[in-house]
């Protein structure tokens, strides 16, 4: 992929302010602000314009969700859901610096993040309606419609939020493609060669750095329990802990196999680090997935970031 130069401005000067983004070339403007912040937003010129919008908060579960709309007046729109939508705390305006954007090219919009947004299921979204919209452009707006929202998924994770970043699973890109007629979107760029962990036990999982992060993959097996070995100390405690809530938040998304101790991984996992990744996948306090994760031409993952590193 070609570079990219992302222009950030800090509105007032501080990190935890309002803040634009743009891409050079990029027809686009983004504005990120926080809930309380929502008087300085509406009095900017590009809350008034038609535009895509998305609201980040915590849902009943404490998790992060969001929710994607459009208006022909985002700053209107968003009064609106101060008054009636409790659980955002921040907001992501995406219009146009050239004020081209119609009512529909932002339903349009709206149709496609969503579903790219679903297809990932990085975050949830509140939406309780999908949109109707995005199925009447001329070619050519979906075209530029299209590259148009490859500029948003550049952006979001560079204002962090990773909503757009990453795969579909198999089964929702299936279903997405019986009953839409709107190709499916760019996947993430695979970064690596996949490498595996596999073991006696049964375990056989794949993962891979897709996007600057690294993956275990869908279909992966995996342990479905984690398991204490021997004696541990205070520090080893505390990352076994750590570890089992990362375990049991893999399981949300495995199967069982049923009287093996296995599961199957149902979509693309994300983890801070390989050896994270690793000792997940085992069921156990710790691993050297530098070591442990091992391509099929026999590389481990360290010795594969190493000669990255000497290019």
């Amino acid at each position: 992929m070609a570079g990219k130069q992302v222009r950030l401005f800090l509105v007032d000067g501080s990190a935890g302010g309002l803040m634009t983004a743009e891409i050079g070339n990029w027809t686009g403007h983004v504005l990120k602000g926080k809930r309380p912040e929502l008087g300085a937003i509406r009095k900017r010129s590009e809350a008034s314009r038609t535009g895509v919008y998305i609201l980040f908060g915590t849902g009943e579960d404490d998790g992060r969700v969001a929710y994607i709309g459009e208006s022909d007046d985002v700053g209107k729109r968003l009064l609106d859901h101060e008054k009636k939508k409790d659980f955002w705390d921040e907001v992501v305006i995406i219009t146009s610096k050239d004020a081209n954007l119609t009512s529909a090219h932002v339903r349009y919009l709206e149709s496609r993040l969503v579903r790219i947004a679903k297809e990932v299921g990085r975050i949830p979204l509140v939406n309780v309606q999908g949109p109707t919209g995005g199925a009447d452009l001329p070619e050519a707006d979906a075209s530029d419609m299209d590259y148009f929202i490859e500029q948003i998924r550049i952006l979001m994770p560079v204002l962090g939020h990773d909503i757009f970043r990453g795969r579909a699973s198999a089964a929702v890109a299936a279903a997405s493609r019986g009953s839409a007629h709107i190709p499916l979107f760019e996947e993430a760029a695979a970064d690596s060669p996949v490498f595996r962990i596999r073991n006696s036990k049964g375990i056989d999982a794949r993962a891979q750095v897709l996007d600057g992060e690294f993956t275990v993959l869908e279909g992966s097996t995996v342990s479905a329990l984690m398991r204490r070995t021997g004696k541990h100390t205070e520090s080893t405690a505390k990352q076994f802990e750590s570890r089992s809530l990362q375990h049991a938040e893999l399981m949300t998304v495995a199967t069982p196999r049923e009287g093996t101790g296995l599961a199957e991984l149902a979509k693309d996992v994300v983890y801070s680090s390989p050896s994270a990744a690793a000792a997940v996948v085992h069921g156990r306090a710790s691993s050297n997935g530098r070591i442990e994760w091992i391509s099929d031409a026999g590389q481990t993952y360290g010795a594969w970031e190493a000669s990255q590193a000497e290019v």
